[in-house]
């Protein structure tokens, strides 16, 4: 069976993390969650006190750190923060640091390393346009705004607990603009990816559709 690199790109809150890992499973692939990867290094850099517009300081810190990420866990120099990271805060973070070059240089270097040898679903907001652009199946999941504030809203996992939809609309909007107006590798969907608007459809059916896709693709 061929192995495939599967990207799948979108905003905060479009759902594409719980299609990946559950894609990865149908699949038998792995599956890499790279927004964890910027989140992760925010995160350190935060416990170390560095700012997070250095460049040099931030993209030495990701050559530096071992990242792991396996079975739900992710890790970073032997700290569990699979949790940790999913804060409003190290939101904020994430979109300083994702905006530096030479972090995104090398971690899209290790991206690369990761996927190299296919079987693998990768998601995160340049998959199809900058780590892989030739990947065998490209998709860009997307949602309205209101859906995607009330999907983060619900979800503990990034608030801590059930919080106001308008606010974490605010907050994702002003996410949706950091990542799109960067001046590299800007959130955007790649020419000859699938676009799926995820608003109305139960994750369930999106998976479905995905995975068929796929199979398409593998029985070519």
């Amino acid at each position: 069976m061929n192995r495939l690199v599967i990207a799948i790109d979108g905003p905060s809150g479009a759902g594409k993390g719980t299609l990946a890992r559950t894609v990865a499973e149908r699949l038998g692939y792995t599956h890499i969650d790279t927004g964890a990867m910027y989140r992760a290094v925010g995160w350190l850099a935060m416990q170390q006190g560095l700012s997070l517009d250095d460049d040099d300081q931030v993209s030495a810190l990701a050559r530096r750190a071992t990242y792991q990420q396996a079975d739900g866990q992710i890790t970073i120099d032997g700290h569990d923060v699979t949790r940790a990271i999913r804060t409003p805060e190290i939101d904020k973070a994430a979109a300083s640091v994702a905006r530096l070059q030479r972090l995104r240089e090398e971690l899209v270097r290790q991206q690369r390393e990761m996927g190299a040898a296919g079987a693998v679903v990768m998601e995160g907001r340049d998959i199809g346009t900058v780590v892989f652009p030739q990947a065998d199946v490209k998709f860009y999941i997307d949602a309205s705004p209101e859906e995607r504030a009330r999907r983060r809203a619900a979800d503990p996992a990034h608030t801590g607990s059930p919080s106001n939809i308008a606010s974490v609309q605010s907050d994702l909007v002003a996410r949706d603009k950091s990542d799109s107006t960067r001046k590299v590798a800007p959130l955007a969907q790649a020419p000859d990816a699938i676009y799926i608007d995820t608003t109305s459809m139960p994750i369930e059916a999106v998976v479905h559709r995905v995975v068929m896709l796929i199979l398409e693709k593998m029985e070519a």
